[in-house]
């Protein structure tokens, strides 16, 4: 199980943007007064904002985890 002490350090920069795909709606929705991007770059200096980044990076890694184990269905012929 992942939580958000668990770091998590995408393996490349496609896999980070793919993981801010999955919960940037979701934070903006949260705090409708801030956008994901003003987070990430107030996180470069602030221990608050760097936490709140993390956590939302380990939802979006749970998230990640569970796309990936869903098996797709086929359509019937």
């Amino acid at each position: 199980m992942l939580n958000s002490y668990d770091h998590v350090c995408p393996k490349d920069e496609a896999e980070r943007v793919y993981f801010e795909a999955l919960i940037r709606d979701d934070y903006e929705y949260c705090h409708p007064d801030d956008t994901f991007d003003d987070m990430k770059r107030r996180a470069a200096f602030s221990r608050e904002d760097k936490g709140i980044y993390r956590d939302w990076l380990a939802l979006a890694a749970a998230r990640a985890n569970a796309i990936a184990a869903t098996p797709f269905l086929m359509a019937a012929e």
